[in-house]
């Protein structure tokens, strides 16, 4: 049995210590070089977005030590509790939350603003890693299946209630972490199948999808039956009636969610994408300029503060969630690759290190970490260079914003303890 060092630095993984500071630090110069005027250079203080950027960053050091003041147990056995703070934390939203941009997302305490949902993934990532590590629990079996779901899909549906869509989409990341867990791939493959019949009948419209579905079934069904007879319709009519009933109610539920539910710009943002419509000056501005930002840069980018079309202002809220834009332009395909490159070992070193604890909660909440941060690069980036619909997402330790930096940097600390921790006894 090996006693516990009183030196909180002591087992700390440095590789992931230092893709942090690196993913931080590249972040700050891209925030800076995207909000910078030319009137005035305050590199600390709240009147730049640089300079609070910088002020959030040097916040992270205490919040660092806090976290790794306590063991991986304190983590363990308080999980519960974090994870119910955070969801009164989200509905307390409702009554007081300001909002901004049509969203009741933040908490207003003067010159700061929280998001609760930024916090939210560290803490619904330890309880369902504390669920799924129960000895007692046994996740082959669908009612403990569906405790896991309401852990995950609660807060995300009240952080879509906000509204706040693209917050409540990362929780699906949590797919992964439950198939590494034994989640038959049957559920994804039945989301990915479900996305896909979303997307067909915002293409070709409800009653075309139908159609088309309809008659491809029908063929199946018909030689299935010629193959096995009355004998199979006889045995399996009601799966065949649910399959045609299912197919209906989601297909005609889509298209009534599309043309009444969602607002306008956000079905201009889905027919911007798949091509329905053609639309460079107002709600496609931002992605047009985003894609004409960063292939503007070449191979070795325009240099630091060269940026013309940054310099110039010309991609909205290019600090925060269209922060890549930035590295594109003034570094260049070689320095978008060097960014993507960052997050890729971080992410590999997190599954590595998951791999090597023998405790299970540590083991899941490595893989949610890694999860959420993979969700978060591929929505953002995709977003960005166009590929995906605008929805809101920040790049992990590198867009604007106080509340994404300290919650990243929790989710990731919370980590490193457990990591430095996993060749201790209890």
């Amino acid at each position: 049995m090996r006693q516990e060092q009183n030196n909180i630095f002591a087992g700390i993984d440095w590789i992931l210590v230092f893709i942090y500071i690196a993913l931080v630090g590249f972040g700050w110069v891209n925030i800076f070089a995207a909000s910078k005027s030319e009137e005035d250079i305050e590199l600390i203080g709240f009147a730049t977005k640089y300079g609070k950027q910088l002020i959030f960053i040097v916040l992270t050091i205490p919040l660092i030590i806090l976290i790794l003041f306590f063991n991986s147990k304190f983590y363990e056995k308080y999980a519960s509790i974090f994870y119910i703070i955070s969801i009164f934390s989200l509905i307390l939203l409702f009554p007081f939350g300001k909002e901004i941009n049509g969203a009741k997302s933040w908490f207003n305490f003067g010159v700061l603003g929280l998001q609760p949902s930024e916090f939210m993934k560290a803490f619904t990532a330890l309880a369902i890693a504390k669920l799924l590590s129960d000895r007692q629990y046994n996740f082959k079996l669908v009612k403990n299946q569906i405790k896991a779901f309401i852990i995950i899909f609660f807060p995300a549906f009240l952080i879509t209630l906000q509204p706040d869509a693209g917050s409540a989409l990362i929780y699906l990341s949590f797919f992964f972490v439950l198939h590494r867990e034994g989640l038959t791939l049957n559920y994804i493959l039945l989301g990915i199948t479900f996305i896909t019949l979303f997307i067909l009948t915002i293409f070709f419209g409800a009653n075309k999808m139908f159609i088309s579905l309809f008659i491809i079934i029908s063929i199946i069904v018909t030689y299935i039956i010629y193959r096995g007879g009355k004998r199979f319709l006889r045995f399996n009519w009601h799966k065949v009636l649910a399959i045609y009933a299912i197919m209906a109610l989601f297909i005609f539920g889509t298209g009534y969610t599309y043309n009444n539910v969602f607002k306008q710009h956000h079905r201009d943002r889905f027919e911007v994408l798949l091509g329905l419509k053609v639309d460079n000056r107002n709600i496609g501005y931002n992605s047009y300029q985003s894609e004409l930002t960063i292939s503007s840069g070449g191979l070795i980018g325009k240099g630091f503060l060269n940026g013309n079309l940054t310099q110039g202002d010309f991609v909205p809220e290019q600090h925060t969630d269209y922060i890549f834009s930035t590295v594109g332009e003034e570094w260049g395909f070689l320095g978008s690759s060097f960014v993507i490159i960052l997050f890729m070992l971080l992410m590999y070193r997190i599954i590595y290190l998951a791999e090597s604890h023998t405790n299970k909660f540590g083991r899941i909440y490595g893989y949610s970490l890694a999860s959420i941060l993979f969700f978060h690069v591929i929505v953002n980036i995709g977003m960005v260079i166009g590929l995906l619909p605008t929805v809101g997402i920040p790049l992990p330790f590198f867009s604007y914003g106080g509340s994404s930096l300290w919650g990243f940097t929790i989710l990731l600390f919370i980590f490193i303890r457990l990591d430095a921790h996993k060749n201790y006894d209890f």
